[in-house]
């Protein structure tokens, strides 16, 4: 058993409604951070992964949510995994780094030595207990998470260059508008308590700098630009933190030659949903489904089924395919790439391809729901208790909740 000093706490950022927009209309019925990937929440992946750090004393989510819709997800998952959970609610937002500040009292309430902060919205392996243990040979402040991507995509995220000998990173930017590496920030990172003097180090600062203003200049260019700085309690991780900071022996890189996306709209999420789903041979094999079609379905490559769930032994699933509670799926019916949540029900010979299907909607007969990923509106989604009668085709299209369609559509928004 590790002594008291070692004892290491975990935060996740889980956001909350003013953002998402880019997640609907699934947002408009569960917070994003709960939408089921692989048939769990998205937030339970990371959870999952901070239960393997060794002496873990407890998980915070921390967002703007209200505290009513975590409260069940965060008593399940306490008793679940033993560890625990608990959700700590913003006022307003902070940013990424001011609302691990805002909270430092109680997370430093264990005396951890160690803070890890994730990114709710990141998918992949999250390599936690070899960050750590790099992070302690580097004897820095903080260790991030990093993965090597395109140069055509790097530029779509904060972009870093790093010693190649001692993995201390040199230089970071925010999203550049010309290339500077192809070394991403992965969302993920673990940090010394002494994160918390860095970021009180930025406000004061901030304040000294608003102060000089004040005293140096009093015509209106000056307060109208002042009025377009952050809020005093609003930090970013990235910007005010990480890149002052760079080249200076206090921050490290550890590259994850695995799988790694960032989940900001539906059709990530059903990316990613596969991406869970392929790594569960490794972690959760009894997760994933099997079936030949003799008294099962016939099951082709990775595939979730929840245990209520009712499947008729001549379906075809698979492969990428998640099927949540109650759901009721018929004969004949072929499901390829797509997420189906709970009560809904896909009829005879139906075909569900890249696509997810809403809360307690129905599918007809002979009916398809089809996307593409390269589309205008990419995979088709379908929201809460919508109706596809028989024999009609939605094609890369995007359904509001409570809509019938008994006519074919494609590439449309049914508002």
């Amino acid at each position: 058993m590790g002594s008291s000093q070692e004892k290491v706490v975990a935060v996740i950022m889980v956001g909350g409604p003013t953002k998402g927009t880019r997640f609907r209309p699934l947002s408009l019925n569960v917070p994003k951070p709960l939408f089921p990937l692989a048939g769990q929440p998205m937030v339970h992946h990371p959870i999952s992964a901070c239960k393997r750090i060794p002496n873990l004393a407890q998980v915070y989510l921390v967002g703007f949510y209200e505290e009513r819709e975590f409260a069940l997800y965060v008593s399940s998952i306490s008793n679940e995994l033993r560890v625990p959970v608990r959700y700590l609610r913003e006022d307003k937002p902070h940013g990424s780094a001011g609302g691990l500040y805002n909270f430092r009292d109680l997370i430093l309430e264990d005396s951890p030595s160690h803070i890890f902060l994730l990114n709710c919205d990141v998918c992949c392996s999250f390599p936690l207990p070899d960050m750590l243990d790099a992070h302690k040979k580097y004897g820095g402040m903080g260790t991030i998470l990093v993965s090597k991507v395109s140069a055509e995509s790097a530029s779509q995220f904060g972009e870093l260059v790093a010693d190649p000998v001692t993995k201390e990173l040199l230089h970071y930017t925010e999203k550049p508008e010309t290339f500077v590496s192809d070394l991403i920030n992965c969302g993920v990172y673990i940090f010394t308590p002494d994160v918390f003097s860095a970021i009180s180090n930025v406000s004061v600062q901030r304040k000294d700098r608003a102060n000089l203003r004040r005293v140096s200049s009093f015509d209106f260019e000056a307060l109208h630009s002042a009025t377009r700085n952050p809020p005093a309690d609003f930090f970013r991780l990235d910007q005010d933190i990480l890149s002052p900071l760079a080249g200076k022996k206090q921050l490290y890189t550890y590259e994850t030659l695995d799988f790694w996306e960032q989940i900001k709209t539906p059709g990530m999420s059903l990316k990613c949903s596969g991406l869970y789903l392929s790594q569960y041979r490794h972690t959760s094999p009894q997760l994933l489904a099997s079936g030949d079609g003799s008294k099962s379905p016939t099951i082709i490559g990775d595939v979730y089924i929840h245990p209520s769930a009712k499947v008729h032994a001549t379906a075809k699933i698979g492969p990428n395919v998640s099927i949540s509670a109650n759901a009721r799926i018929g004969a004949g019916a072929r499901l390829i790439s797509c997420i189906v949540l709970d009560d809904v029900e896909i009829k005879e010979n139906a075909v569900v391809i890249h696509a997810i299907v809403g809360w307690k909607c129905s599918i007809g007969k002979w009916s398809r729901g089809e996307g593409d990923y390269n589309a205008k509106l990419g995979i088709t989604i379908l929201g809460e208790a919508v109706a596809v009668e028989d024999e009609v085709v939605v094609i890369n299209s995007i359904v509001l909740p409570n809509k019938i369609l008994n006519i074919s559509v494609q590439e449309e928004i049914i508002l």
